[in-house]
């Protein structure tokens, strides 16, 4: 069968050809990106058929891809539309195809042409809940007045990202939030913050909340959760000031306090027995029971409160520690014996002690032996004179043994408390001495303590020396518990955390966390203190009174109570109208602890002649720092005190010339100005000083910078020689000048 061949001829095949993309378009979908007005459908036919024309090859590819286009309506009814994809060639009314360049504008830059406006555009389907408007999407509808709006699609800002770090801020933490680099964030600090730093080192907060505003971040730093815990800053705890002089309304008198010294044979411990026993509250079974080291009796009503432990050695060590607890002594000297030398130690501490009254009670006066007019002369030489020889120092003869006179003594001490009126404030914030303390089974450290103003309660929180505490029990001297104790009360105190020293001062704080923490950094300063060696007093050391007058004090112990005379009576003949020598204690025996403990709290120095140096207070020497002397000559003695006053004045500047030159020629070099001179007279020393005499007045004065002979430096050079001098930063040398040299001369001052 034969094949029938069908040529089809060009008018048919562009027939065919037109047809084809007739019935494509009308089955194309619109895509979602491409906007279509009503003016563009009113054209779809018209536009068909003209592309059927124009597009025979590329119409497949028409096919296969959507169109996008952008049309734009004048006011005269001519449409123009924008393409966002390239147009194929189009043919004019002659035939001749024009070719037509379109491009793709950035998007943000597509704006609408003006007289143009904007018609409501259809909703975008975007995941997002607030629809962002078409970016740079142009629709035209003709008004009737022939002007159109433009379209300006506002841009809605996104919200700033939060970010949140703890402090303190590291820089590869930041980096890491806000999404960069670390190199990146440390250039950025480099050149714009002058800051720098590696990775793992931090910056300010505020540093960081500017670079997190760059890159559109808001910088939160995180809030700690409630307990969490935070950087709180140290409050540093300090002790409480020194009190206030209160006002006179709220003083109020308060009793006397009395310590008892002297010789152990002298009837010390009986008096204050026999006071005791006819002081006891009548129905007290048994007697006083002595709890504590402290206790008070009352007499005509008036309260006295007693010190009984603190002997010698107790009561320097308060004074020491600076405590002035007690305001009168009670010196105890037996009629028969008179002044023996613990009598005249102890007239010794009581005087050291600032602001306290001695009042001496002459015991054994119902012994045949008994002689008081001995007594009052002993006291008068000791600079105590009796009131009966005119004196001022109240004198009671008592005995202890059958109760005489203990009336008259006890008025005495009220009345001498009523003389110095003694008065403080209840309601101040309360002190207290420490007496004495000891550990007690039971009830760990306990403390007597003396309040000297305010009242402390149970339950204040306290700082005590070293150690805080917090008041668990007040128990007076009779061993029962009380709430509170007022000025001049003394109590044993429970709720100690450690052993206090006799003498520390009890201040209440405000809280107990402040107590111990002041505690903990007086302990840690103790510590750390032991290292260093007090300074106390040497024979080299330069003591001023407040007079401003130098002032050596020794403590003198020798071996015989000859020796003693002789050495008090030689030392107190050395004259001197610069020096003072102030002899504190003398005594026979050997030097004691005690001798330690009055020389460091007196800023003194122990000389001893002929005598050797306890175990103990060679010990507590080395603890005090003090310098201990000790001679077997008496020559030695006097000449080494005698030197020793002389070497705490200041030595004497004297000037001593030791030649002249004369300036011949001046030379201008390259170090300055030098003098050229002749020596006339003596020698020129190149570490003396210098002057400069222009007719026979001193225009300069000052060392010498420059000493030469020819090109060498030299040391001094002598009479008739010729010498270059400079003298400091002089350079308004003369002709004719004359230099003076001289030297100081450092001359001890005699006494």
């Amino acid at each position: 069968m034969a094949t029938k061949s069908t040529t089809k001829s060009p008018a048919r095949k562009a027939a065919t050809t037109a047809r084809k993309p007739a019935k494509t378009v009308p089955q194309k979908e619109t895509p979602p990106k491409v906007k279509e007005s009503k003016a563009k459908a009113a054209e779809k036919p018209a536009r068909a058929a003209a592309s059927a024309k124009e597009k025979v090859a590329p119409a497949r590819t028409t096919a296969a891809a959507p169109e996008k286009t952008e049309e734009k309506a004048k006011s005269a009814s001519k449409m123009e539309s924008v393409s966002l994809i390239d147009k194929p060639k189009a043919k004019s009314a002659d035939g001749v195809s024009k070719v037509r360049t379109t491009f793709l504008p950035p998007i943000s830059k597509l704006v609408a042409k003006p007289g143009l406006t904007a018609a409501p555009p259809p909703p975008v389907i975007e995941p997002t809940p607030p629809p962002p408007a078409p970016v740079a999407e142009v629709a035209a509808v003709s008004s009737t007045d022939g002007q159109a709006g433009e379209v300006a699609t506002p841009v809605e800002e996104e919200p700033k990202n939060v970010i949140t770090i703890k402090p303190p801020i590291i820089v590869k933490e930041l980096a890491t939030q806000l999404g960069m680099k670390n190199f990146q964030l440390i250039k950025e600090l480099m050149d714009d913050f002058n800051i720098f730093v590696n990775a793992n080192q931090t910056i300010e907060p505020d540093v960081a909340t500017k670079i997190a505003e760059r890159h559109g971040f808001v910088l939160e730093k995180e809030r700690r959760e409630k307990g969490g815990g935070v950087h709180k800053e140290e409050k540093v705890i300090v002790a409480p000031p020194p009190p206030e002089p209160a006002k006179e309304e709220e003083l109020k008198l308060r009793a006397p306090i009395i310590t008892f010294m002297g010789h152990v044979d002298h009837g010390k411990t009986s008096l204050m027995d026999a006071i005791r026993k006819t002081r006891v509250v009548a129905g007290e079974a048994g007697g006083i029971t002595q709890h504590i080291g402290a206790y008070r009796v009352e007499y005509k009503g008036e309260p006295i409160t007693f010190l009984d432990t603190p002997g010698h050695a107790a009561f320097t060590a308060m004074r020491a520690r600076g405590a002035s607890v007690t305001d009168i002594v009670v010196l105890v000297v037996a009629a028969d014996d008179g002044l023996m030398p613990q009598t005249i130690e102890a007239i010794n501490h009581a005087k050291a002690a600032p602001h306290v009254k001695i009042l001496v009670a002459i015991n054994k006066i119902d012994l045949a032996s008994a002689n008081i007019d001995r007594v009052k002369k002993q006291l008068q030489e000791r600079e105590l004179t009796p009131e009966d020889w005119g004196g001022e120092t109240i004198t009671v003869p008592v005995s202890a043994t059958r109760g005489t006179n203990i009336d008259q003594l006890l008025e005495m001490m009220t009345l001498q408390a009523e003389v110095m009126e003694l008065k403080a404030s209840p309601t101040a914030k309360p002190r207290g001495t420490v007496i004495e303390a000891q550990v007690e089974a039971g009830r760990g450290p306990t403390a007597t303590v003396i309040v000297q103003m305010g009242t402390l309660r149970v339950g204040d929180a306290f700082i005590c020396g070293d150690y805080s505490g917090k008041v668990k029990s007040l128990i007076d001297d009779r061993g029962q518990p009380v709430k509170s104790a007022g000025p001049s009360t003394p109590v044993k105190v429970l709720g100690f955390t450690g052993l206090p020293n006799a003498g520390d001062e009890l201040l209440v704080m405000d809280s107990e966390r402040e107590a111990k923490q002041l505690s903990e950094e007086r302990q840690e300063s103790k510590r750390a203190g032991k290292l260093a060696t007090p300074q106390r007093a040497t024979l080299e050391t330069l003591l001023e009174a407040a007079d401003g007058k130098k002032v050596l004090r020794i403590v003198l112990k020798t071996d015989v109570q000859g020796s003693l005379e002789a050495l008090t009576s030689a030392l107190n003949q050395i004259e001197s109208k610069k020096v003072d020598l102030e002899i504190i204690h003398a005594g026979v025996g050997p030097i004691s602890e005690n001798d330690i403990l009055l020389a460091s709290a007196s800023n003194a120095v122990v000389v001893g002649f002929n005598v050797k140096v306890e175990n103990m207070a060679v010990t507590a020497a080395k603890h005090e720092g003090v310098q201990v002397k000790l001679y077997s000559i008496i020559y030695e003695l006097l000449d080494q005190i005698k030197e020793a006053m002389a070497g705490l004045l200041e030595p004497e500047h004297r000037e001593s010339v030791i030649g002249h030159a004369e300036v011949k020629q001046i030379f201008q070099l390259s170090r300055g100005i030098v003098a050229g001179c002749l020596v006339t007279d003596g020698r020129i020393a190149r570490t003396a000083r210098a002057r400069v005499l222009r007719r026979r007045q001193p225009v300069y004065d000052g060392g010498l910078a420059t000493l030469r002979r020819f090109q060498d430096d030299v040391k001094e050079v002598r009479s008739g020689l010729e010498c270059g001098i400079k003298l400091g930063d002089f350079s308004e040398y003369q002709v004719g000048d004359i230099i003076e040299c001289y030297v100081l001369e450092q001359i001890a001052q005699k006494l």
